[in-house]
């Protein structure tokens, strides 16, 4: 056994930073080691990055425009953890490297600290979506169901780019890893979530429901080996947390979605809104998923043969079983509650639509960054320019867990040598002199390869980038 961390609790305090800093200090969430790219073997092991606590700021609800940023990807990652801790996670082996990790996950300490944490995050995140959503145009049962299919009619007319992006790139495979590493991210949290919501004693209300439930979360164990499958065709394994470091915010941000409705239960009719959104989402996406994970990853995809259709009349069908019931009884509140769910999950789906767009094309342009960065650097100096810089001096082995700048930055290597990496399917090299254009709310890691390596982040403003690129 570990010892266990004897370090006062943060209460009383009225900051709630603070409360995050303590939770993040435990030892499952401290920042990455040199082979901690991917932890396979070990699903309690979630780098936070736990020293950028000292300055971001969660006592104020976050805006919509920095949702993609730093303090989004850490706070999802955080809860997250919050979220995941009621639910059971073994290893597939017994190891001794494993199990201090396994009991600071468990211990009572970050049950405390998860439940301060807790409401301190869910307000930091998802406050913004409260300004997003268009209401209703009269609150009844009829008109929730009348806008869900509109919203399907939209979605099956236009169903985005995101996914198509990674037929457009170069490198396919690593695009479409990269893509099956973030629906790792989100489906089997949204499967848990459905579970989780399933218990409970509430057939007086609504006598259909737990078996509703009961059946989404049996459908999803009975595909998990076919999940299990696509994943290991890609060479991946689909084991709890596994890819950690490369899941987008928003990817974790879809399945903290549904969870926050699940486990906040006066959230109930809202998670119902979330479960429709995510029956139309796996519908219009099966058949581009099943394509692109066939071509690219040469696997046959099983797992989204069993994904259910839709339809218009089923949608109905689907609405009117778990709404109506509650309507009679509750009334607008009932009603309300359901369109906040399901355009709430509409509204992570767009978000993640662009920050994996963005993400791909940039992953499959780095030469071109680093052109970029080469022309940005050149012109500051013609001008002679000076823009905030930072400078690391960095060890043999020092590894920068995974995350991403609120701003567009340079990465200058001075002297030294590392691997910067944003996939699991290969790392890049930068040498002395080697510069690359890091654009605001990349996903990117490093890890030093020499005795000791400096590079500077020149802070490269919005307007000076549009002007030079």
């Amino acid at each position: 056994m570990t010892a266990p961390d004897e370090s006062p609790l943060p209460l009383g305090t009225d900051d709630p930073n603070d409360i995050l800093k303590a939770f993040a200090a435990n030892r499952a969430f401290r920042a990455a080691e040199w082979d901690e790219l991917t932890t396979e073997e070990n699903p309690y092991r979630r780098p936070v990055r736990p020293d950028d606590l000292a300055w971001l700021d969660y006592s104020r609800p976050m805006p919509v425009s920095e949702a993609l940023k730093l303090s989004g990807l850490l706070g999802h990652r955080m809860l997250r953890n919050v979220y995941d801790l009621e639910a059971l996670y073994l290893p597939p082996a017994d190891s001794p490297t494993v199990r201090p990790d396994q009991e600071a996950f468990y211990s009572d300490r970050n049950r405390m600290l998860s439940a301060l944490a807790k409401p301190v995050l869910e307000k930091h995140l998802f406050t913004f979506l409260d300004g997003e959503r268009t209401p209703l145009e009269e609150p009844t049962a009829e008109a929730a169901g009348r806008h869900v299919l509109e919203y399907f009619e939209r979605r099956r007319a236009d169903p985005g780019t995101a996914i198509d992006t990674v037929l457009s790139t170069r490198d396919r495979r690593e695009a479409a890893t990269f893509l099956l590493l973030q629906l790792s991210a989100f489906l089997p949290a949204m499967n848990t979530a459905i579970g989780r919501a399933a218990l409970g004693e509430y057939d007086l209300a609504h006598d259909s429901l737990r078996s509703f439930l009961l059946d989404e979360y049996r459908a999803w164990v009975t595909a998990s080996q076919a999940y299990g499958g696509l994943l290991g065709d890609a060479g991946l394994k689909p084991a709890a947390a596994a890819y950690w470091q490369l899941y987008l915010g928003t990817s974790l941000a879809r399945g903290n979605y549904l969870h926050y409705t699940s486990v906040n239960r006066e959230h109930v009719f809202a998670f119902l809104g979330a479960l429709v959104h995510k029956r139309i989402d796996e519908a219009l996406t099966r058949e581009r998923f099943r394509s692109v994970f066939s071509e690219c990853l040469t696997t046959d995809a099983d797992y989204f043969q069993g994904v259910r259709d839709v339809t218009g009349t089923g949608l109905t069908e689907l609405v009117d079983r778990l709404l109506a019931p509650f309507a009679d009884t509750y009334g607008e509140q009932a009603v309300q509650g359901f369109h906040r769910g399901f355009a709430d999950a509409a509204r992570y789906t767009d978000l993640w639509e662009a920050d994996l767009r963005e993400q791909l094309v940039w992953a499959d342009s780095i030469e071109e960054y680093q052109d970029r960065a080469e022309k940005i650097d050149r012109y500051l100096k013609d001008e002679d320019i000076e823009v905030d810089l930072d400078t690391f001096v960095e060890s043999w082995e020092e590894t920068s867990t995974t995350h991403v700048h609120d701003e567009h930055r340079l990465v200058m290597i001075e002297a030294g040598q590392m691997h910067f990496w944003n996939n699991v399917t290969h790392k890049i090299e930068l040498n002395q002199g080697d510069k690359l254009l890091i654009p605001v709310s990349r996903l990117h890691g490093s890890t030093v390869l020499s005795g000791e390596c400096t590079y500077h982040q020149p802070i490269i403003p919005d307007d000076m980038l549009v002007r030079i690129i």
